[in-house]
């Protein structure tokens, strides 16, 4: 749980860096790494940074992708609670 909380702040706050870059014409994140974050685990941070900062909203592989790696995860996290729960 520590690790996602950590995985989905430094996600949420490189997007807004990146954002940030964005606006002033500088050097930018490489959009596979913001992919990286999201499959490492990343995914609600990338998804709330995208949102809240108005960031990659026009990309559809960032519109499609990053809510369907959340959903997977999400269910990759269920069926292991689930899992752990009854064993």
């Amino acid at each position: 749980m520590i690790y996602l909380l950590i995985i989905n702040i430094l996600a949420f706050i490189t997007m807004k860096i990146d954002k940030n870059k964005a606006i002033h014409h500088r050097y930018r994140i490489n959009e596979k790494w913001l992919f990286l974050l999201c499959l490492a685990g990343g995914s609600l941070g990338i998804w709330m940074g995208m949102y809240l900062c108005h960031h990659k909203t026009k990309h559809w592989y960032f519109v499609w992708g990053v809510p369907f790696i959340l959903l997977v995860q999400l269910i990759i996290i269920y069926q292991l609670y689930i899992h752990f729960l009854l064993h």
